[in-house]
């Protein structure tokens, strides 16, 4: 009886240790850097990405707001928006307030004539831009959940985050989207006796709640865009034929018959004073005929006179 009294002991003693060990080890609820799996949205996006209809359009970004208590998100924010992104296969530049304001002015002043184009045209690489997404973090916060069984003790982390973006069609000034999300992150630490790991900050956390309420956020921006028929710009008017970005990745088919507007003045709301898109008038028709490259293709003209380069070219349904 003593001997498997001590064979007990032992085994108990081994298992004690082998929890010391290991539960000094932090144990991480999702992978950052592949997943958010507390919601699956990352599951999500992947699907999202692959049902993805439309064109490699060209996404701005403005740097996020941060209106948290919590310095240092601004980055953070917008690189990580960036990659998701890149990952539901659209194109991201990176944008301040301060760089859009300067090159929209300068667009207008060589437009009227005031300023030489000179060497570059301020609407060079700006005019690719095909949406523009910008907002605000609007709360972030990390709080520490603990709990005692027996002599196990556990600490879990949680980020939490809210954001507010919006989309807006940069040829018409249409706000697509603007809605508000939270994402939600955790990390476990264990430990026993009071020999565990002690919660620490970690940045992690930051990130893995970003993600998680920013892949929603793209989750949404994907279900609009793949509500929209093709859109994009005329580069270049030569006699009849119309060169206009789209490309093979527009995965529009040759004979495709695609409406030429020309954008007027802003409209604005009256009530709120916001600019909520651009009076459009119909120039004329052209034919898709050929793509040039994987963003680069060519049409001929059906109906219609006085095309421009910068006139907007959409998908007839």
């Amino acid at each position: 009886m003593k001997h498997v009294m001590e064979m007990v002991g032992r085994a108990l003693l081994s298992l004690v240790v082998l929890y010391v060990f290991t539960g000094c080890t932090p144990t991480m609820t999702g992978v950052v850097k592949q997943d958010t799996t507390l919601s699956g949205e990352g599951k999500k996006l992947e699907e999202a990405g692959l049902n993805y209809s439309g064109p490699e359009y060209t996404i701005g970004i403005i740097t996020f707001k941060n209106k948290s208590r919590t310095p240092g998100l601004e980055q953070p924010t917008t690189d990580t928006l960036a990659t998701i992104i890149k990952s539901a296969g659209l194109e991201p530049i990176m944008l301040t307030e301060d760089e859009m304001r300067e090159q929209e002015e300068m667009i207008k002043l060589q437009q009227t004539g005031a300023v030489k184009k000179g060497k570059k045209d301020a609407a060079e690489d700006f005019e690719s831009i095909d949406f523009r997404i910008s907002g605000s973090i609007t709360a972030y916060s990390e709080v520490e959940e603990g709990s005692d069984v027996l002599i196990a003790q556990s600490k879990t982390q949680v980020a939490r985050v809210q954001v507010d973006y919006g989309l807006v069609d940069i040829a018409t000034g249409k706000r697509l989207l603007q809605k508000s999300g939270a994402g939600e992150y955790r990390k476990k630490t264990g430990g026993i006796l009071g020999f565990g790991s002690k919660s620490s900050a970690d940045v992690g956390l930051r990130d893995g709640a970003l993600r998680d309420a920013l892949t929603k956020a793209m989750s949404e921006m994907i279900d609009e865009l793949n509500k929209r028929p093709f859109q994009s710009k005329i580069m270049l008017v030569d006699g009849k034929t119309i060169i206009f970005r789209g490309g093979t990745k527009s995965k529009l088919e040759a004979g495709t018959k695609l409406g030429v507007y020309r954008p007027g003045a802003d409209l604005v709301d009256p009530d709120t004073g916001r600019v909520i898109g651009k009076r459009e008038k119909q120039v004329g028709e052209i034919m898709l005929t050929s793509h040039q490259s994987e963003k680069v293709s060519e049409g001929a003209i059906s109906s219609g006179m006085g095309f421009q380069a910068g006139d907007i070219v959409k998908a007839i349904k």
